[in-house]
């Protein structure tokens, strides 16, 4: 038996769901900038209230450890590992991308079964954080910050389709255009539901993380921004 809280804040949506055995029993998500800390618990105790289960009943708390948003990261790590103390418990955490490629098997019906699903995240400009995964969850190309332009995965064949998704993705459809086999998932938005498989196996296996020590990925430093003068 397994009972998991699982959070999902590395991009504008804050996400939260609730998995027994590896079935989704309730999930409650927002997209909405800047609003993560002040709907994350919330959110927890609404999809409780939804499974007809209490807090203290999970099994351990499944956070999606990056990359992403920096803030967004923190907000979810912190809360996950507060849960986690609180109550000691596991915490397991859910590569960011590898959980988005999970989530596009909703949308297997919009590409091919060959294809190459490229997970994007915005890291503002025409960089995003991406990966490579084939159809069935094989790690095909590493995590990697990379700006996008006419040049980017010229080493995929060119008869392979590639497809492309998350908030990332959009401004990178002009860039990539000149591929003939080219997929954009429009309607796909990160969600604490898609950690729920990679989530179950973990516990299954006992792939823990040290509830102290343990950092979000966040890939590249964060560097704070300077107000103009007025």
């Amino acid at each position: 038996m397994s009972l998991i809280l699982q959070i999902e804040t590395a991009t504008t949506v804050c996400s939260v769901a609730l998995a027994q055995n590896g079935e989704l029993l309730a999930v409650k998500e927002v997209k909405e900038r800047n609003v993560h800390a002040e709907m994350i618990t919330l959110f927890i105790q609404d999809v409780c209230a939804m499974a007809g289960k209490q807090l203290k009943d999970i099994d351990a708390v499944a956070v999606s450890k990056g990359p992403g948003s920096y803030t967004g990261l923190r907000i979810g790590v912190s809360t996950a590992k507060g849960i986690c103390f609180g109550l000691d418990k596991p915490l397991i955490a859910v590569d960011t991308l590898a959980a988005m490629a999970t989530g596009a098997a909703t949308f297997a019906g919009e590409y091919d079964s060959n294809a190459i699903l490229c997970p994007m995240i915005d890291a503002r400009r025409m960089e995003v954080y991406t990966a490579m995964f084939t159809t069935t969850g094989e790690l095909v190309r590493p995590t990697a910050a990379e700006i996008i332009d006419d040049n980017s995965f010229a080493e995929l064949p060119s008869e392979q389709q590639l497809v492309i998704f998350g908030d990332g993705a959009e401004k990178c459809i002009q860039a990539l255009a000149h591929r003939g086999k080219l997929a954009f998932l429009s309607q796909f938005e990160n969600s604490a539901s898609q950690l729920t498989q990679l989530a179950a196996q973990k516990f299954a296996n006992k792939e823990f993380e040290d509830v102290a020590y343990f950092e979000p990925y966040y890939l590249k430093e964060f560097i704070a921004g300077v107000k103009g003068a007025k």
